[in-house]
């Protein structure tokens, strides 16, 4: 890096010299290394282990499943998605999921 703080008179010389085409060359170099000082390097990627295929989960294990108290039975699943349907499909009429109090059925 060049830290050269120009003089009034350096500046006036290399203006006079080629049409002022050596202080743009001059001035273009003082902006580079301005952002060479100012920007950081970008980290390199951390890289994957050969064979990983994107999104999937290591060889020989599986995602996480819901914690043993969230276990639902299939009988309420059954029942929470058949209510679903029905009102989606026939709000007008009365549901058979199992679950809905009488005055509904």
């Amino acid at each position: 890096m060049n830290d050269f703080e120009p003089e009034i008179d350096d500046i006036k010389a290399m203006r006079s010299e080629n049409g002022g085409a050596d202080l743009k060359a001059f001035m273009r170099q003082q902006i580079a290394n301005g952002r060479a000082r100012r920007e950081q390097p970008k980290p390199k990627p951390v890289l994957k282990p050969p064979g990983h295929k994107p999104g999937a989960w290591p060889p020989g294990t599986s995602p996480p499943g819901p914690p043993p108290e969230r276990q639902i039975p299939d009988h309420v699943w059954r029942a929470a998605a058949r209510h679903h349907s029905n009102e989606i499909n026939r709000p007008d009429q009365p549901c058979d999921c199992g679950n809905c109090p009488k005055e509904n059925r």
